[in-house]
């Protein structure tokens, strides 16, 4: 179940860093030049972190059988690319709004994956079946 664990963390890192980016985008909107360096070195973490989780979401896939993380943190991991590249091209048509999806994704999936037990449909081992409690015939 490490692997699970591993899961949880790196999406737990994904959602506090995906938060600070809308922070740090209303201190440059303030005023604050600066602060949109800030707010790319965040993009880099974050997309960073994304396709961490995608690769740490296929170890979960395999070992536990459990394919939601994956398709869930591939999608996010997809929008997260495209907003980092419409934000360097300066489409704020397109980067804002999929800064809200990807946000609510993230929280979403942070929730789901910490909600649930793991388990997956990994093989379980086989009960022992009950002994029989009908008399022998003699």
């Amino acid at each position: 179940m490490l692997s699970g664990r591993v899961l949880r963390g790196v999406i737990s890192a994904h959602l506090l860093a995906i938060v600070g980016q809308p922070v740090f985008a209303g201190v440059y909107l303030s005023g604050d030049f600066d602060a949109l360096r800030w707010h790319a070195a965040g993009a880099n973490v974050v997309t960073s972190i994304a396709y961490l989780q995608v690769i740490v979401a296929v170890v979960v896939w395999v070992r536990l059988r459990l394919a939601w993380p994956f398709t869930m943190s591939l999608g996010l991991a997809i929008a997260e690319t495209v907003q980092y590249f419409a934000g360097q091209d300066g489409a704020l048509w397109l980067h804002i709004p999929l800064g809200v999806f990807t946000i609510a994704g993230v929280a979403i999936q942070f929730i789901r994956i910490w909600q649930q037990p793991l388990r997956g449909l990994a093989p379980q081992p086989a009960e022992a079946p009950e002994p029989s409690q009908e008399p022998a015939d003699a």
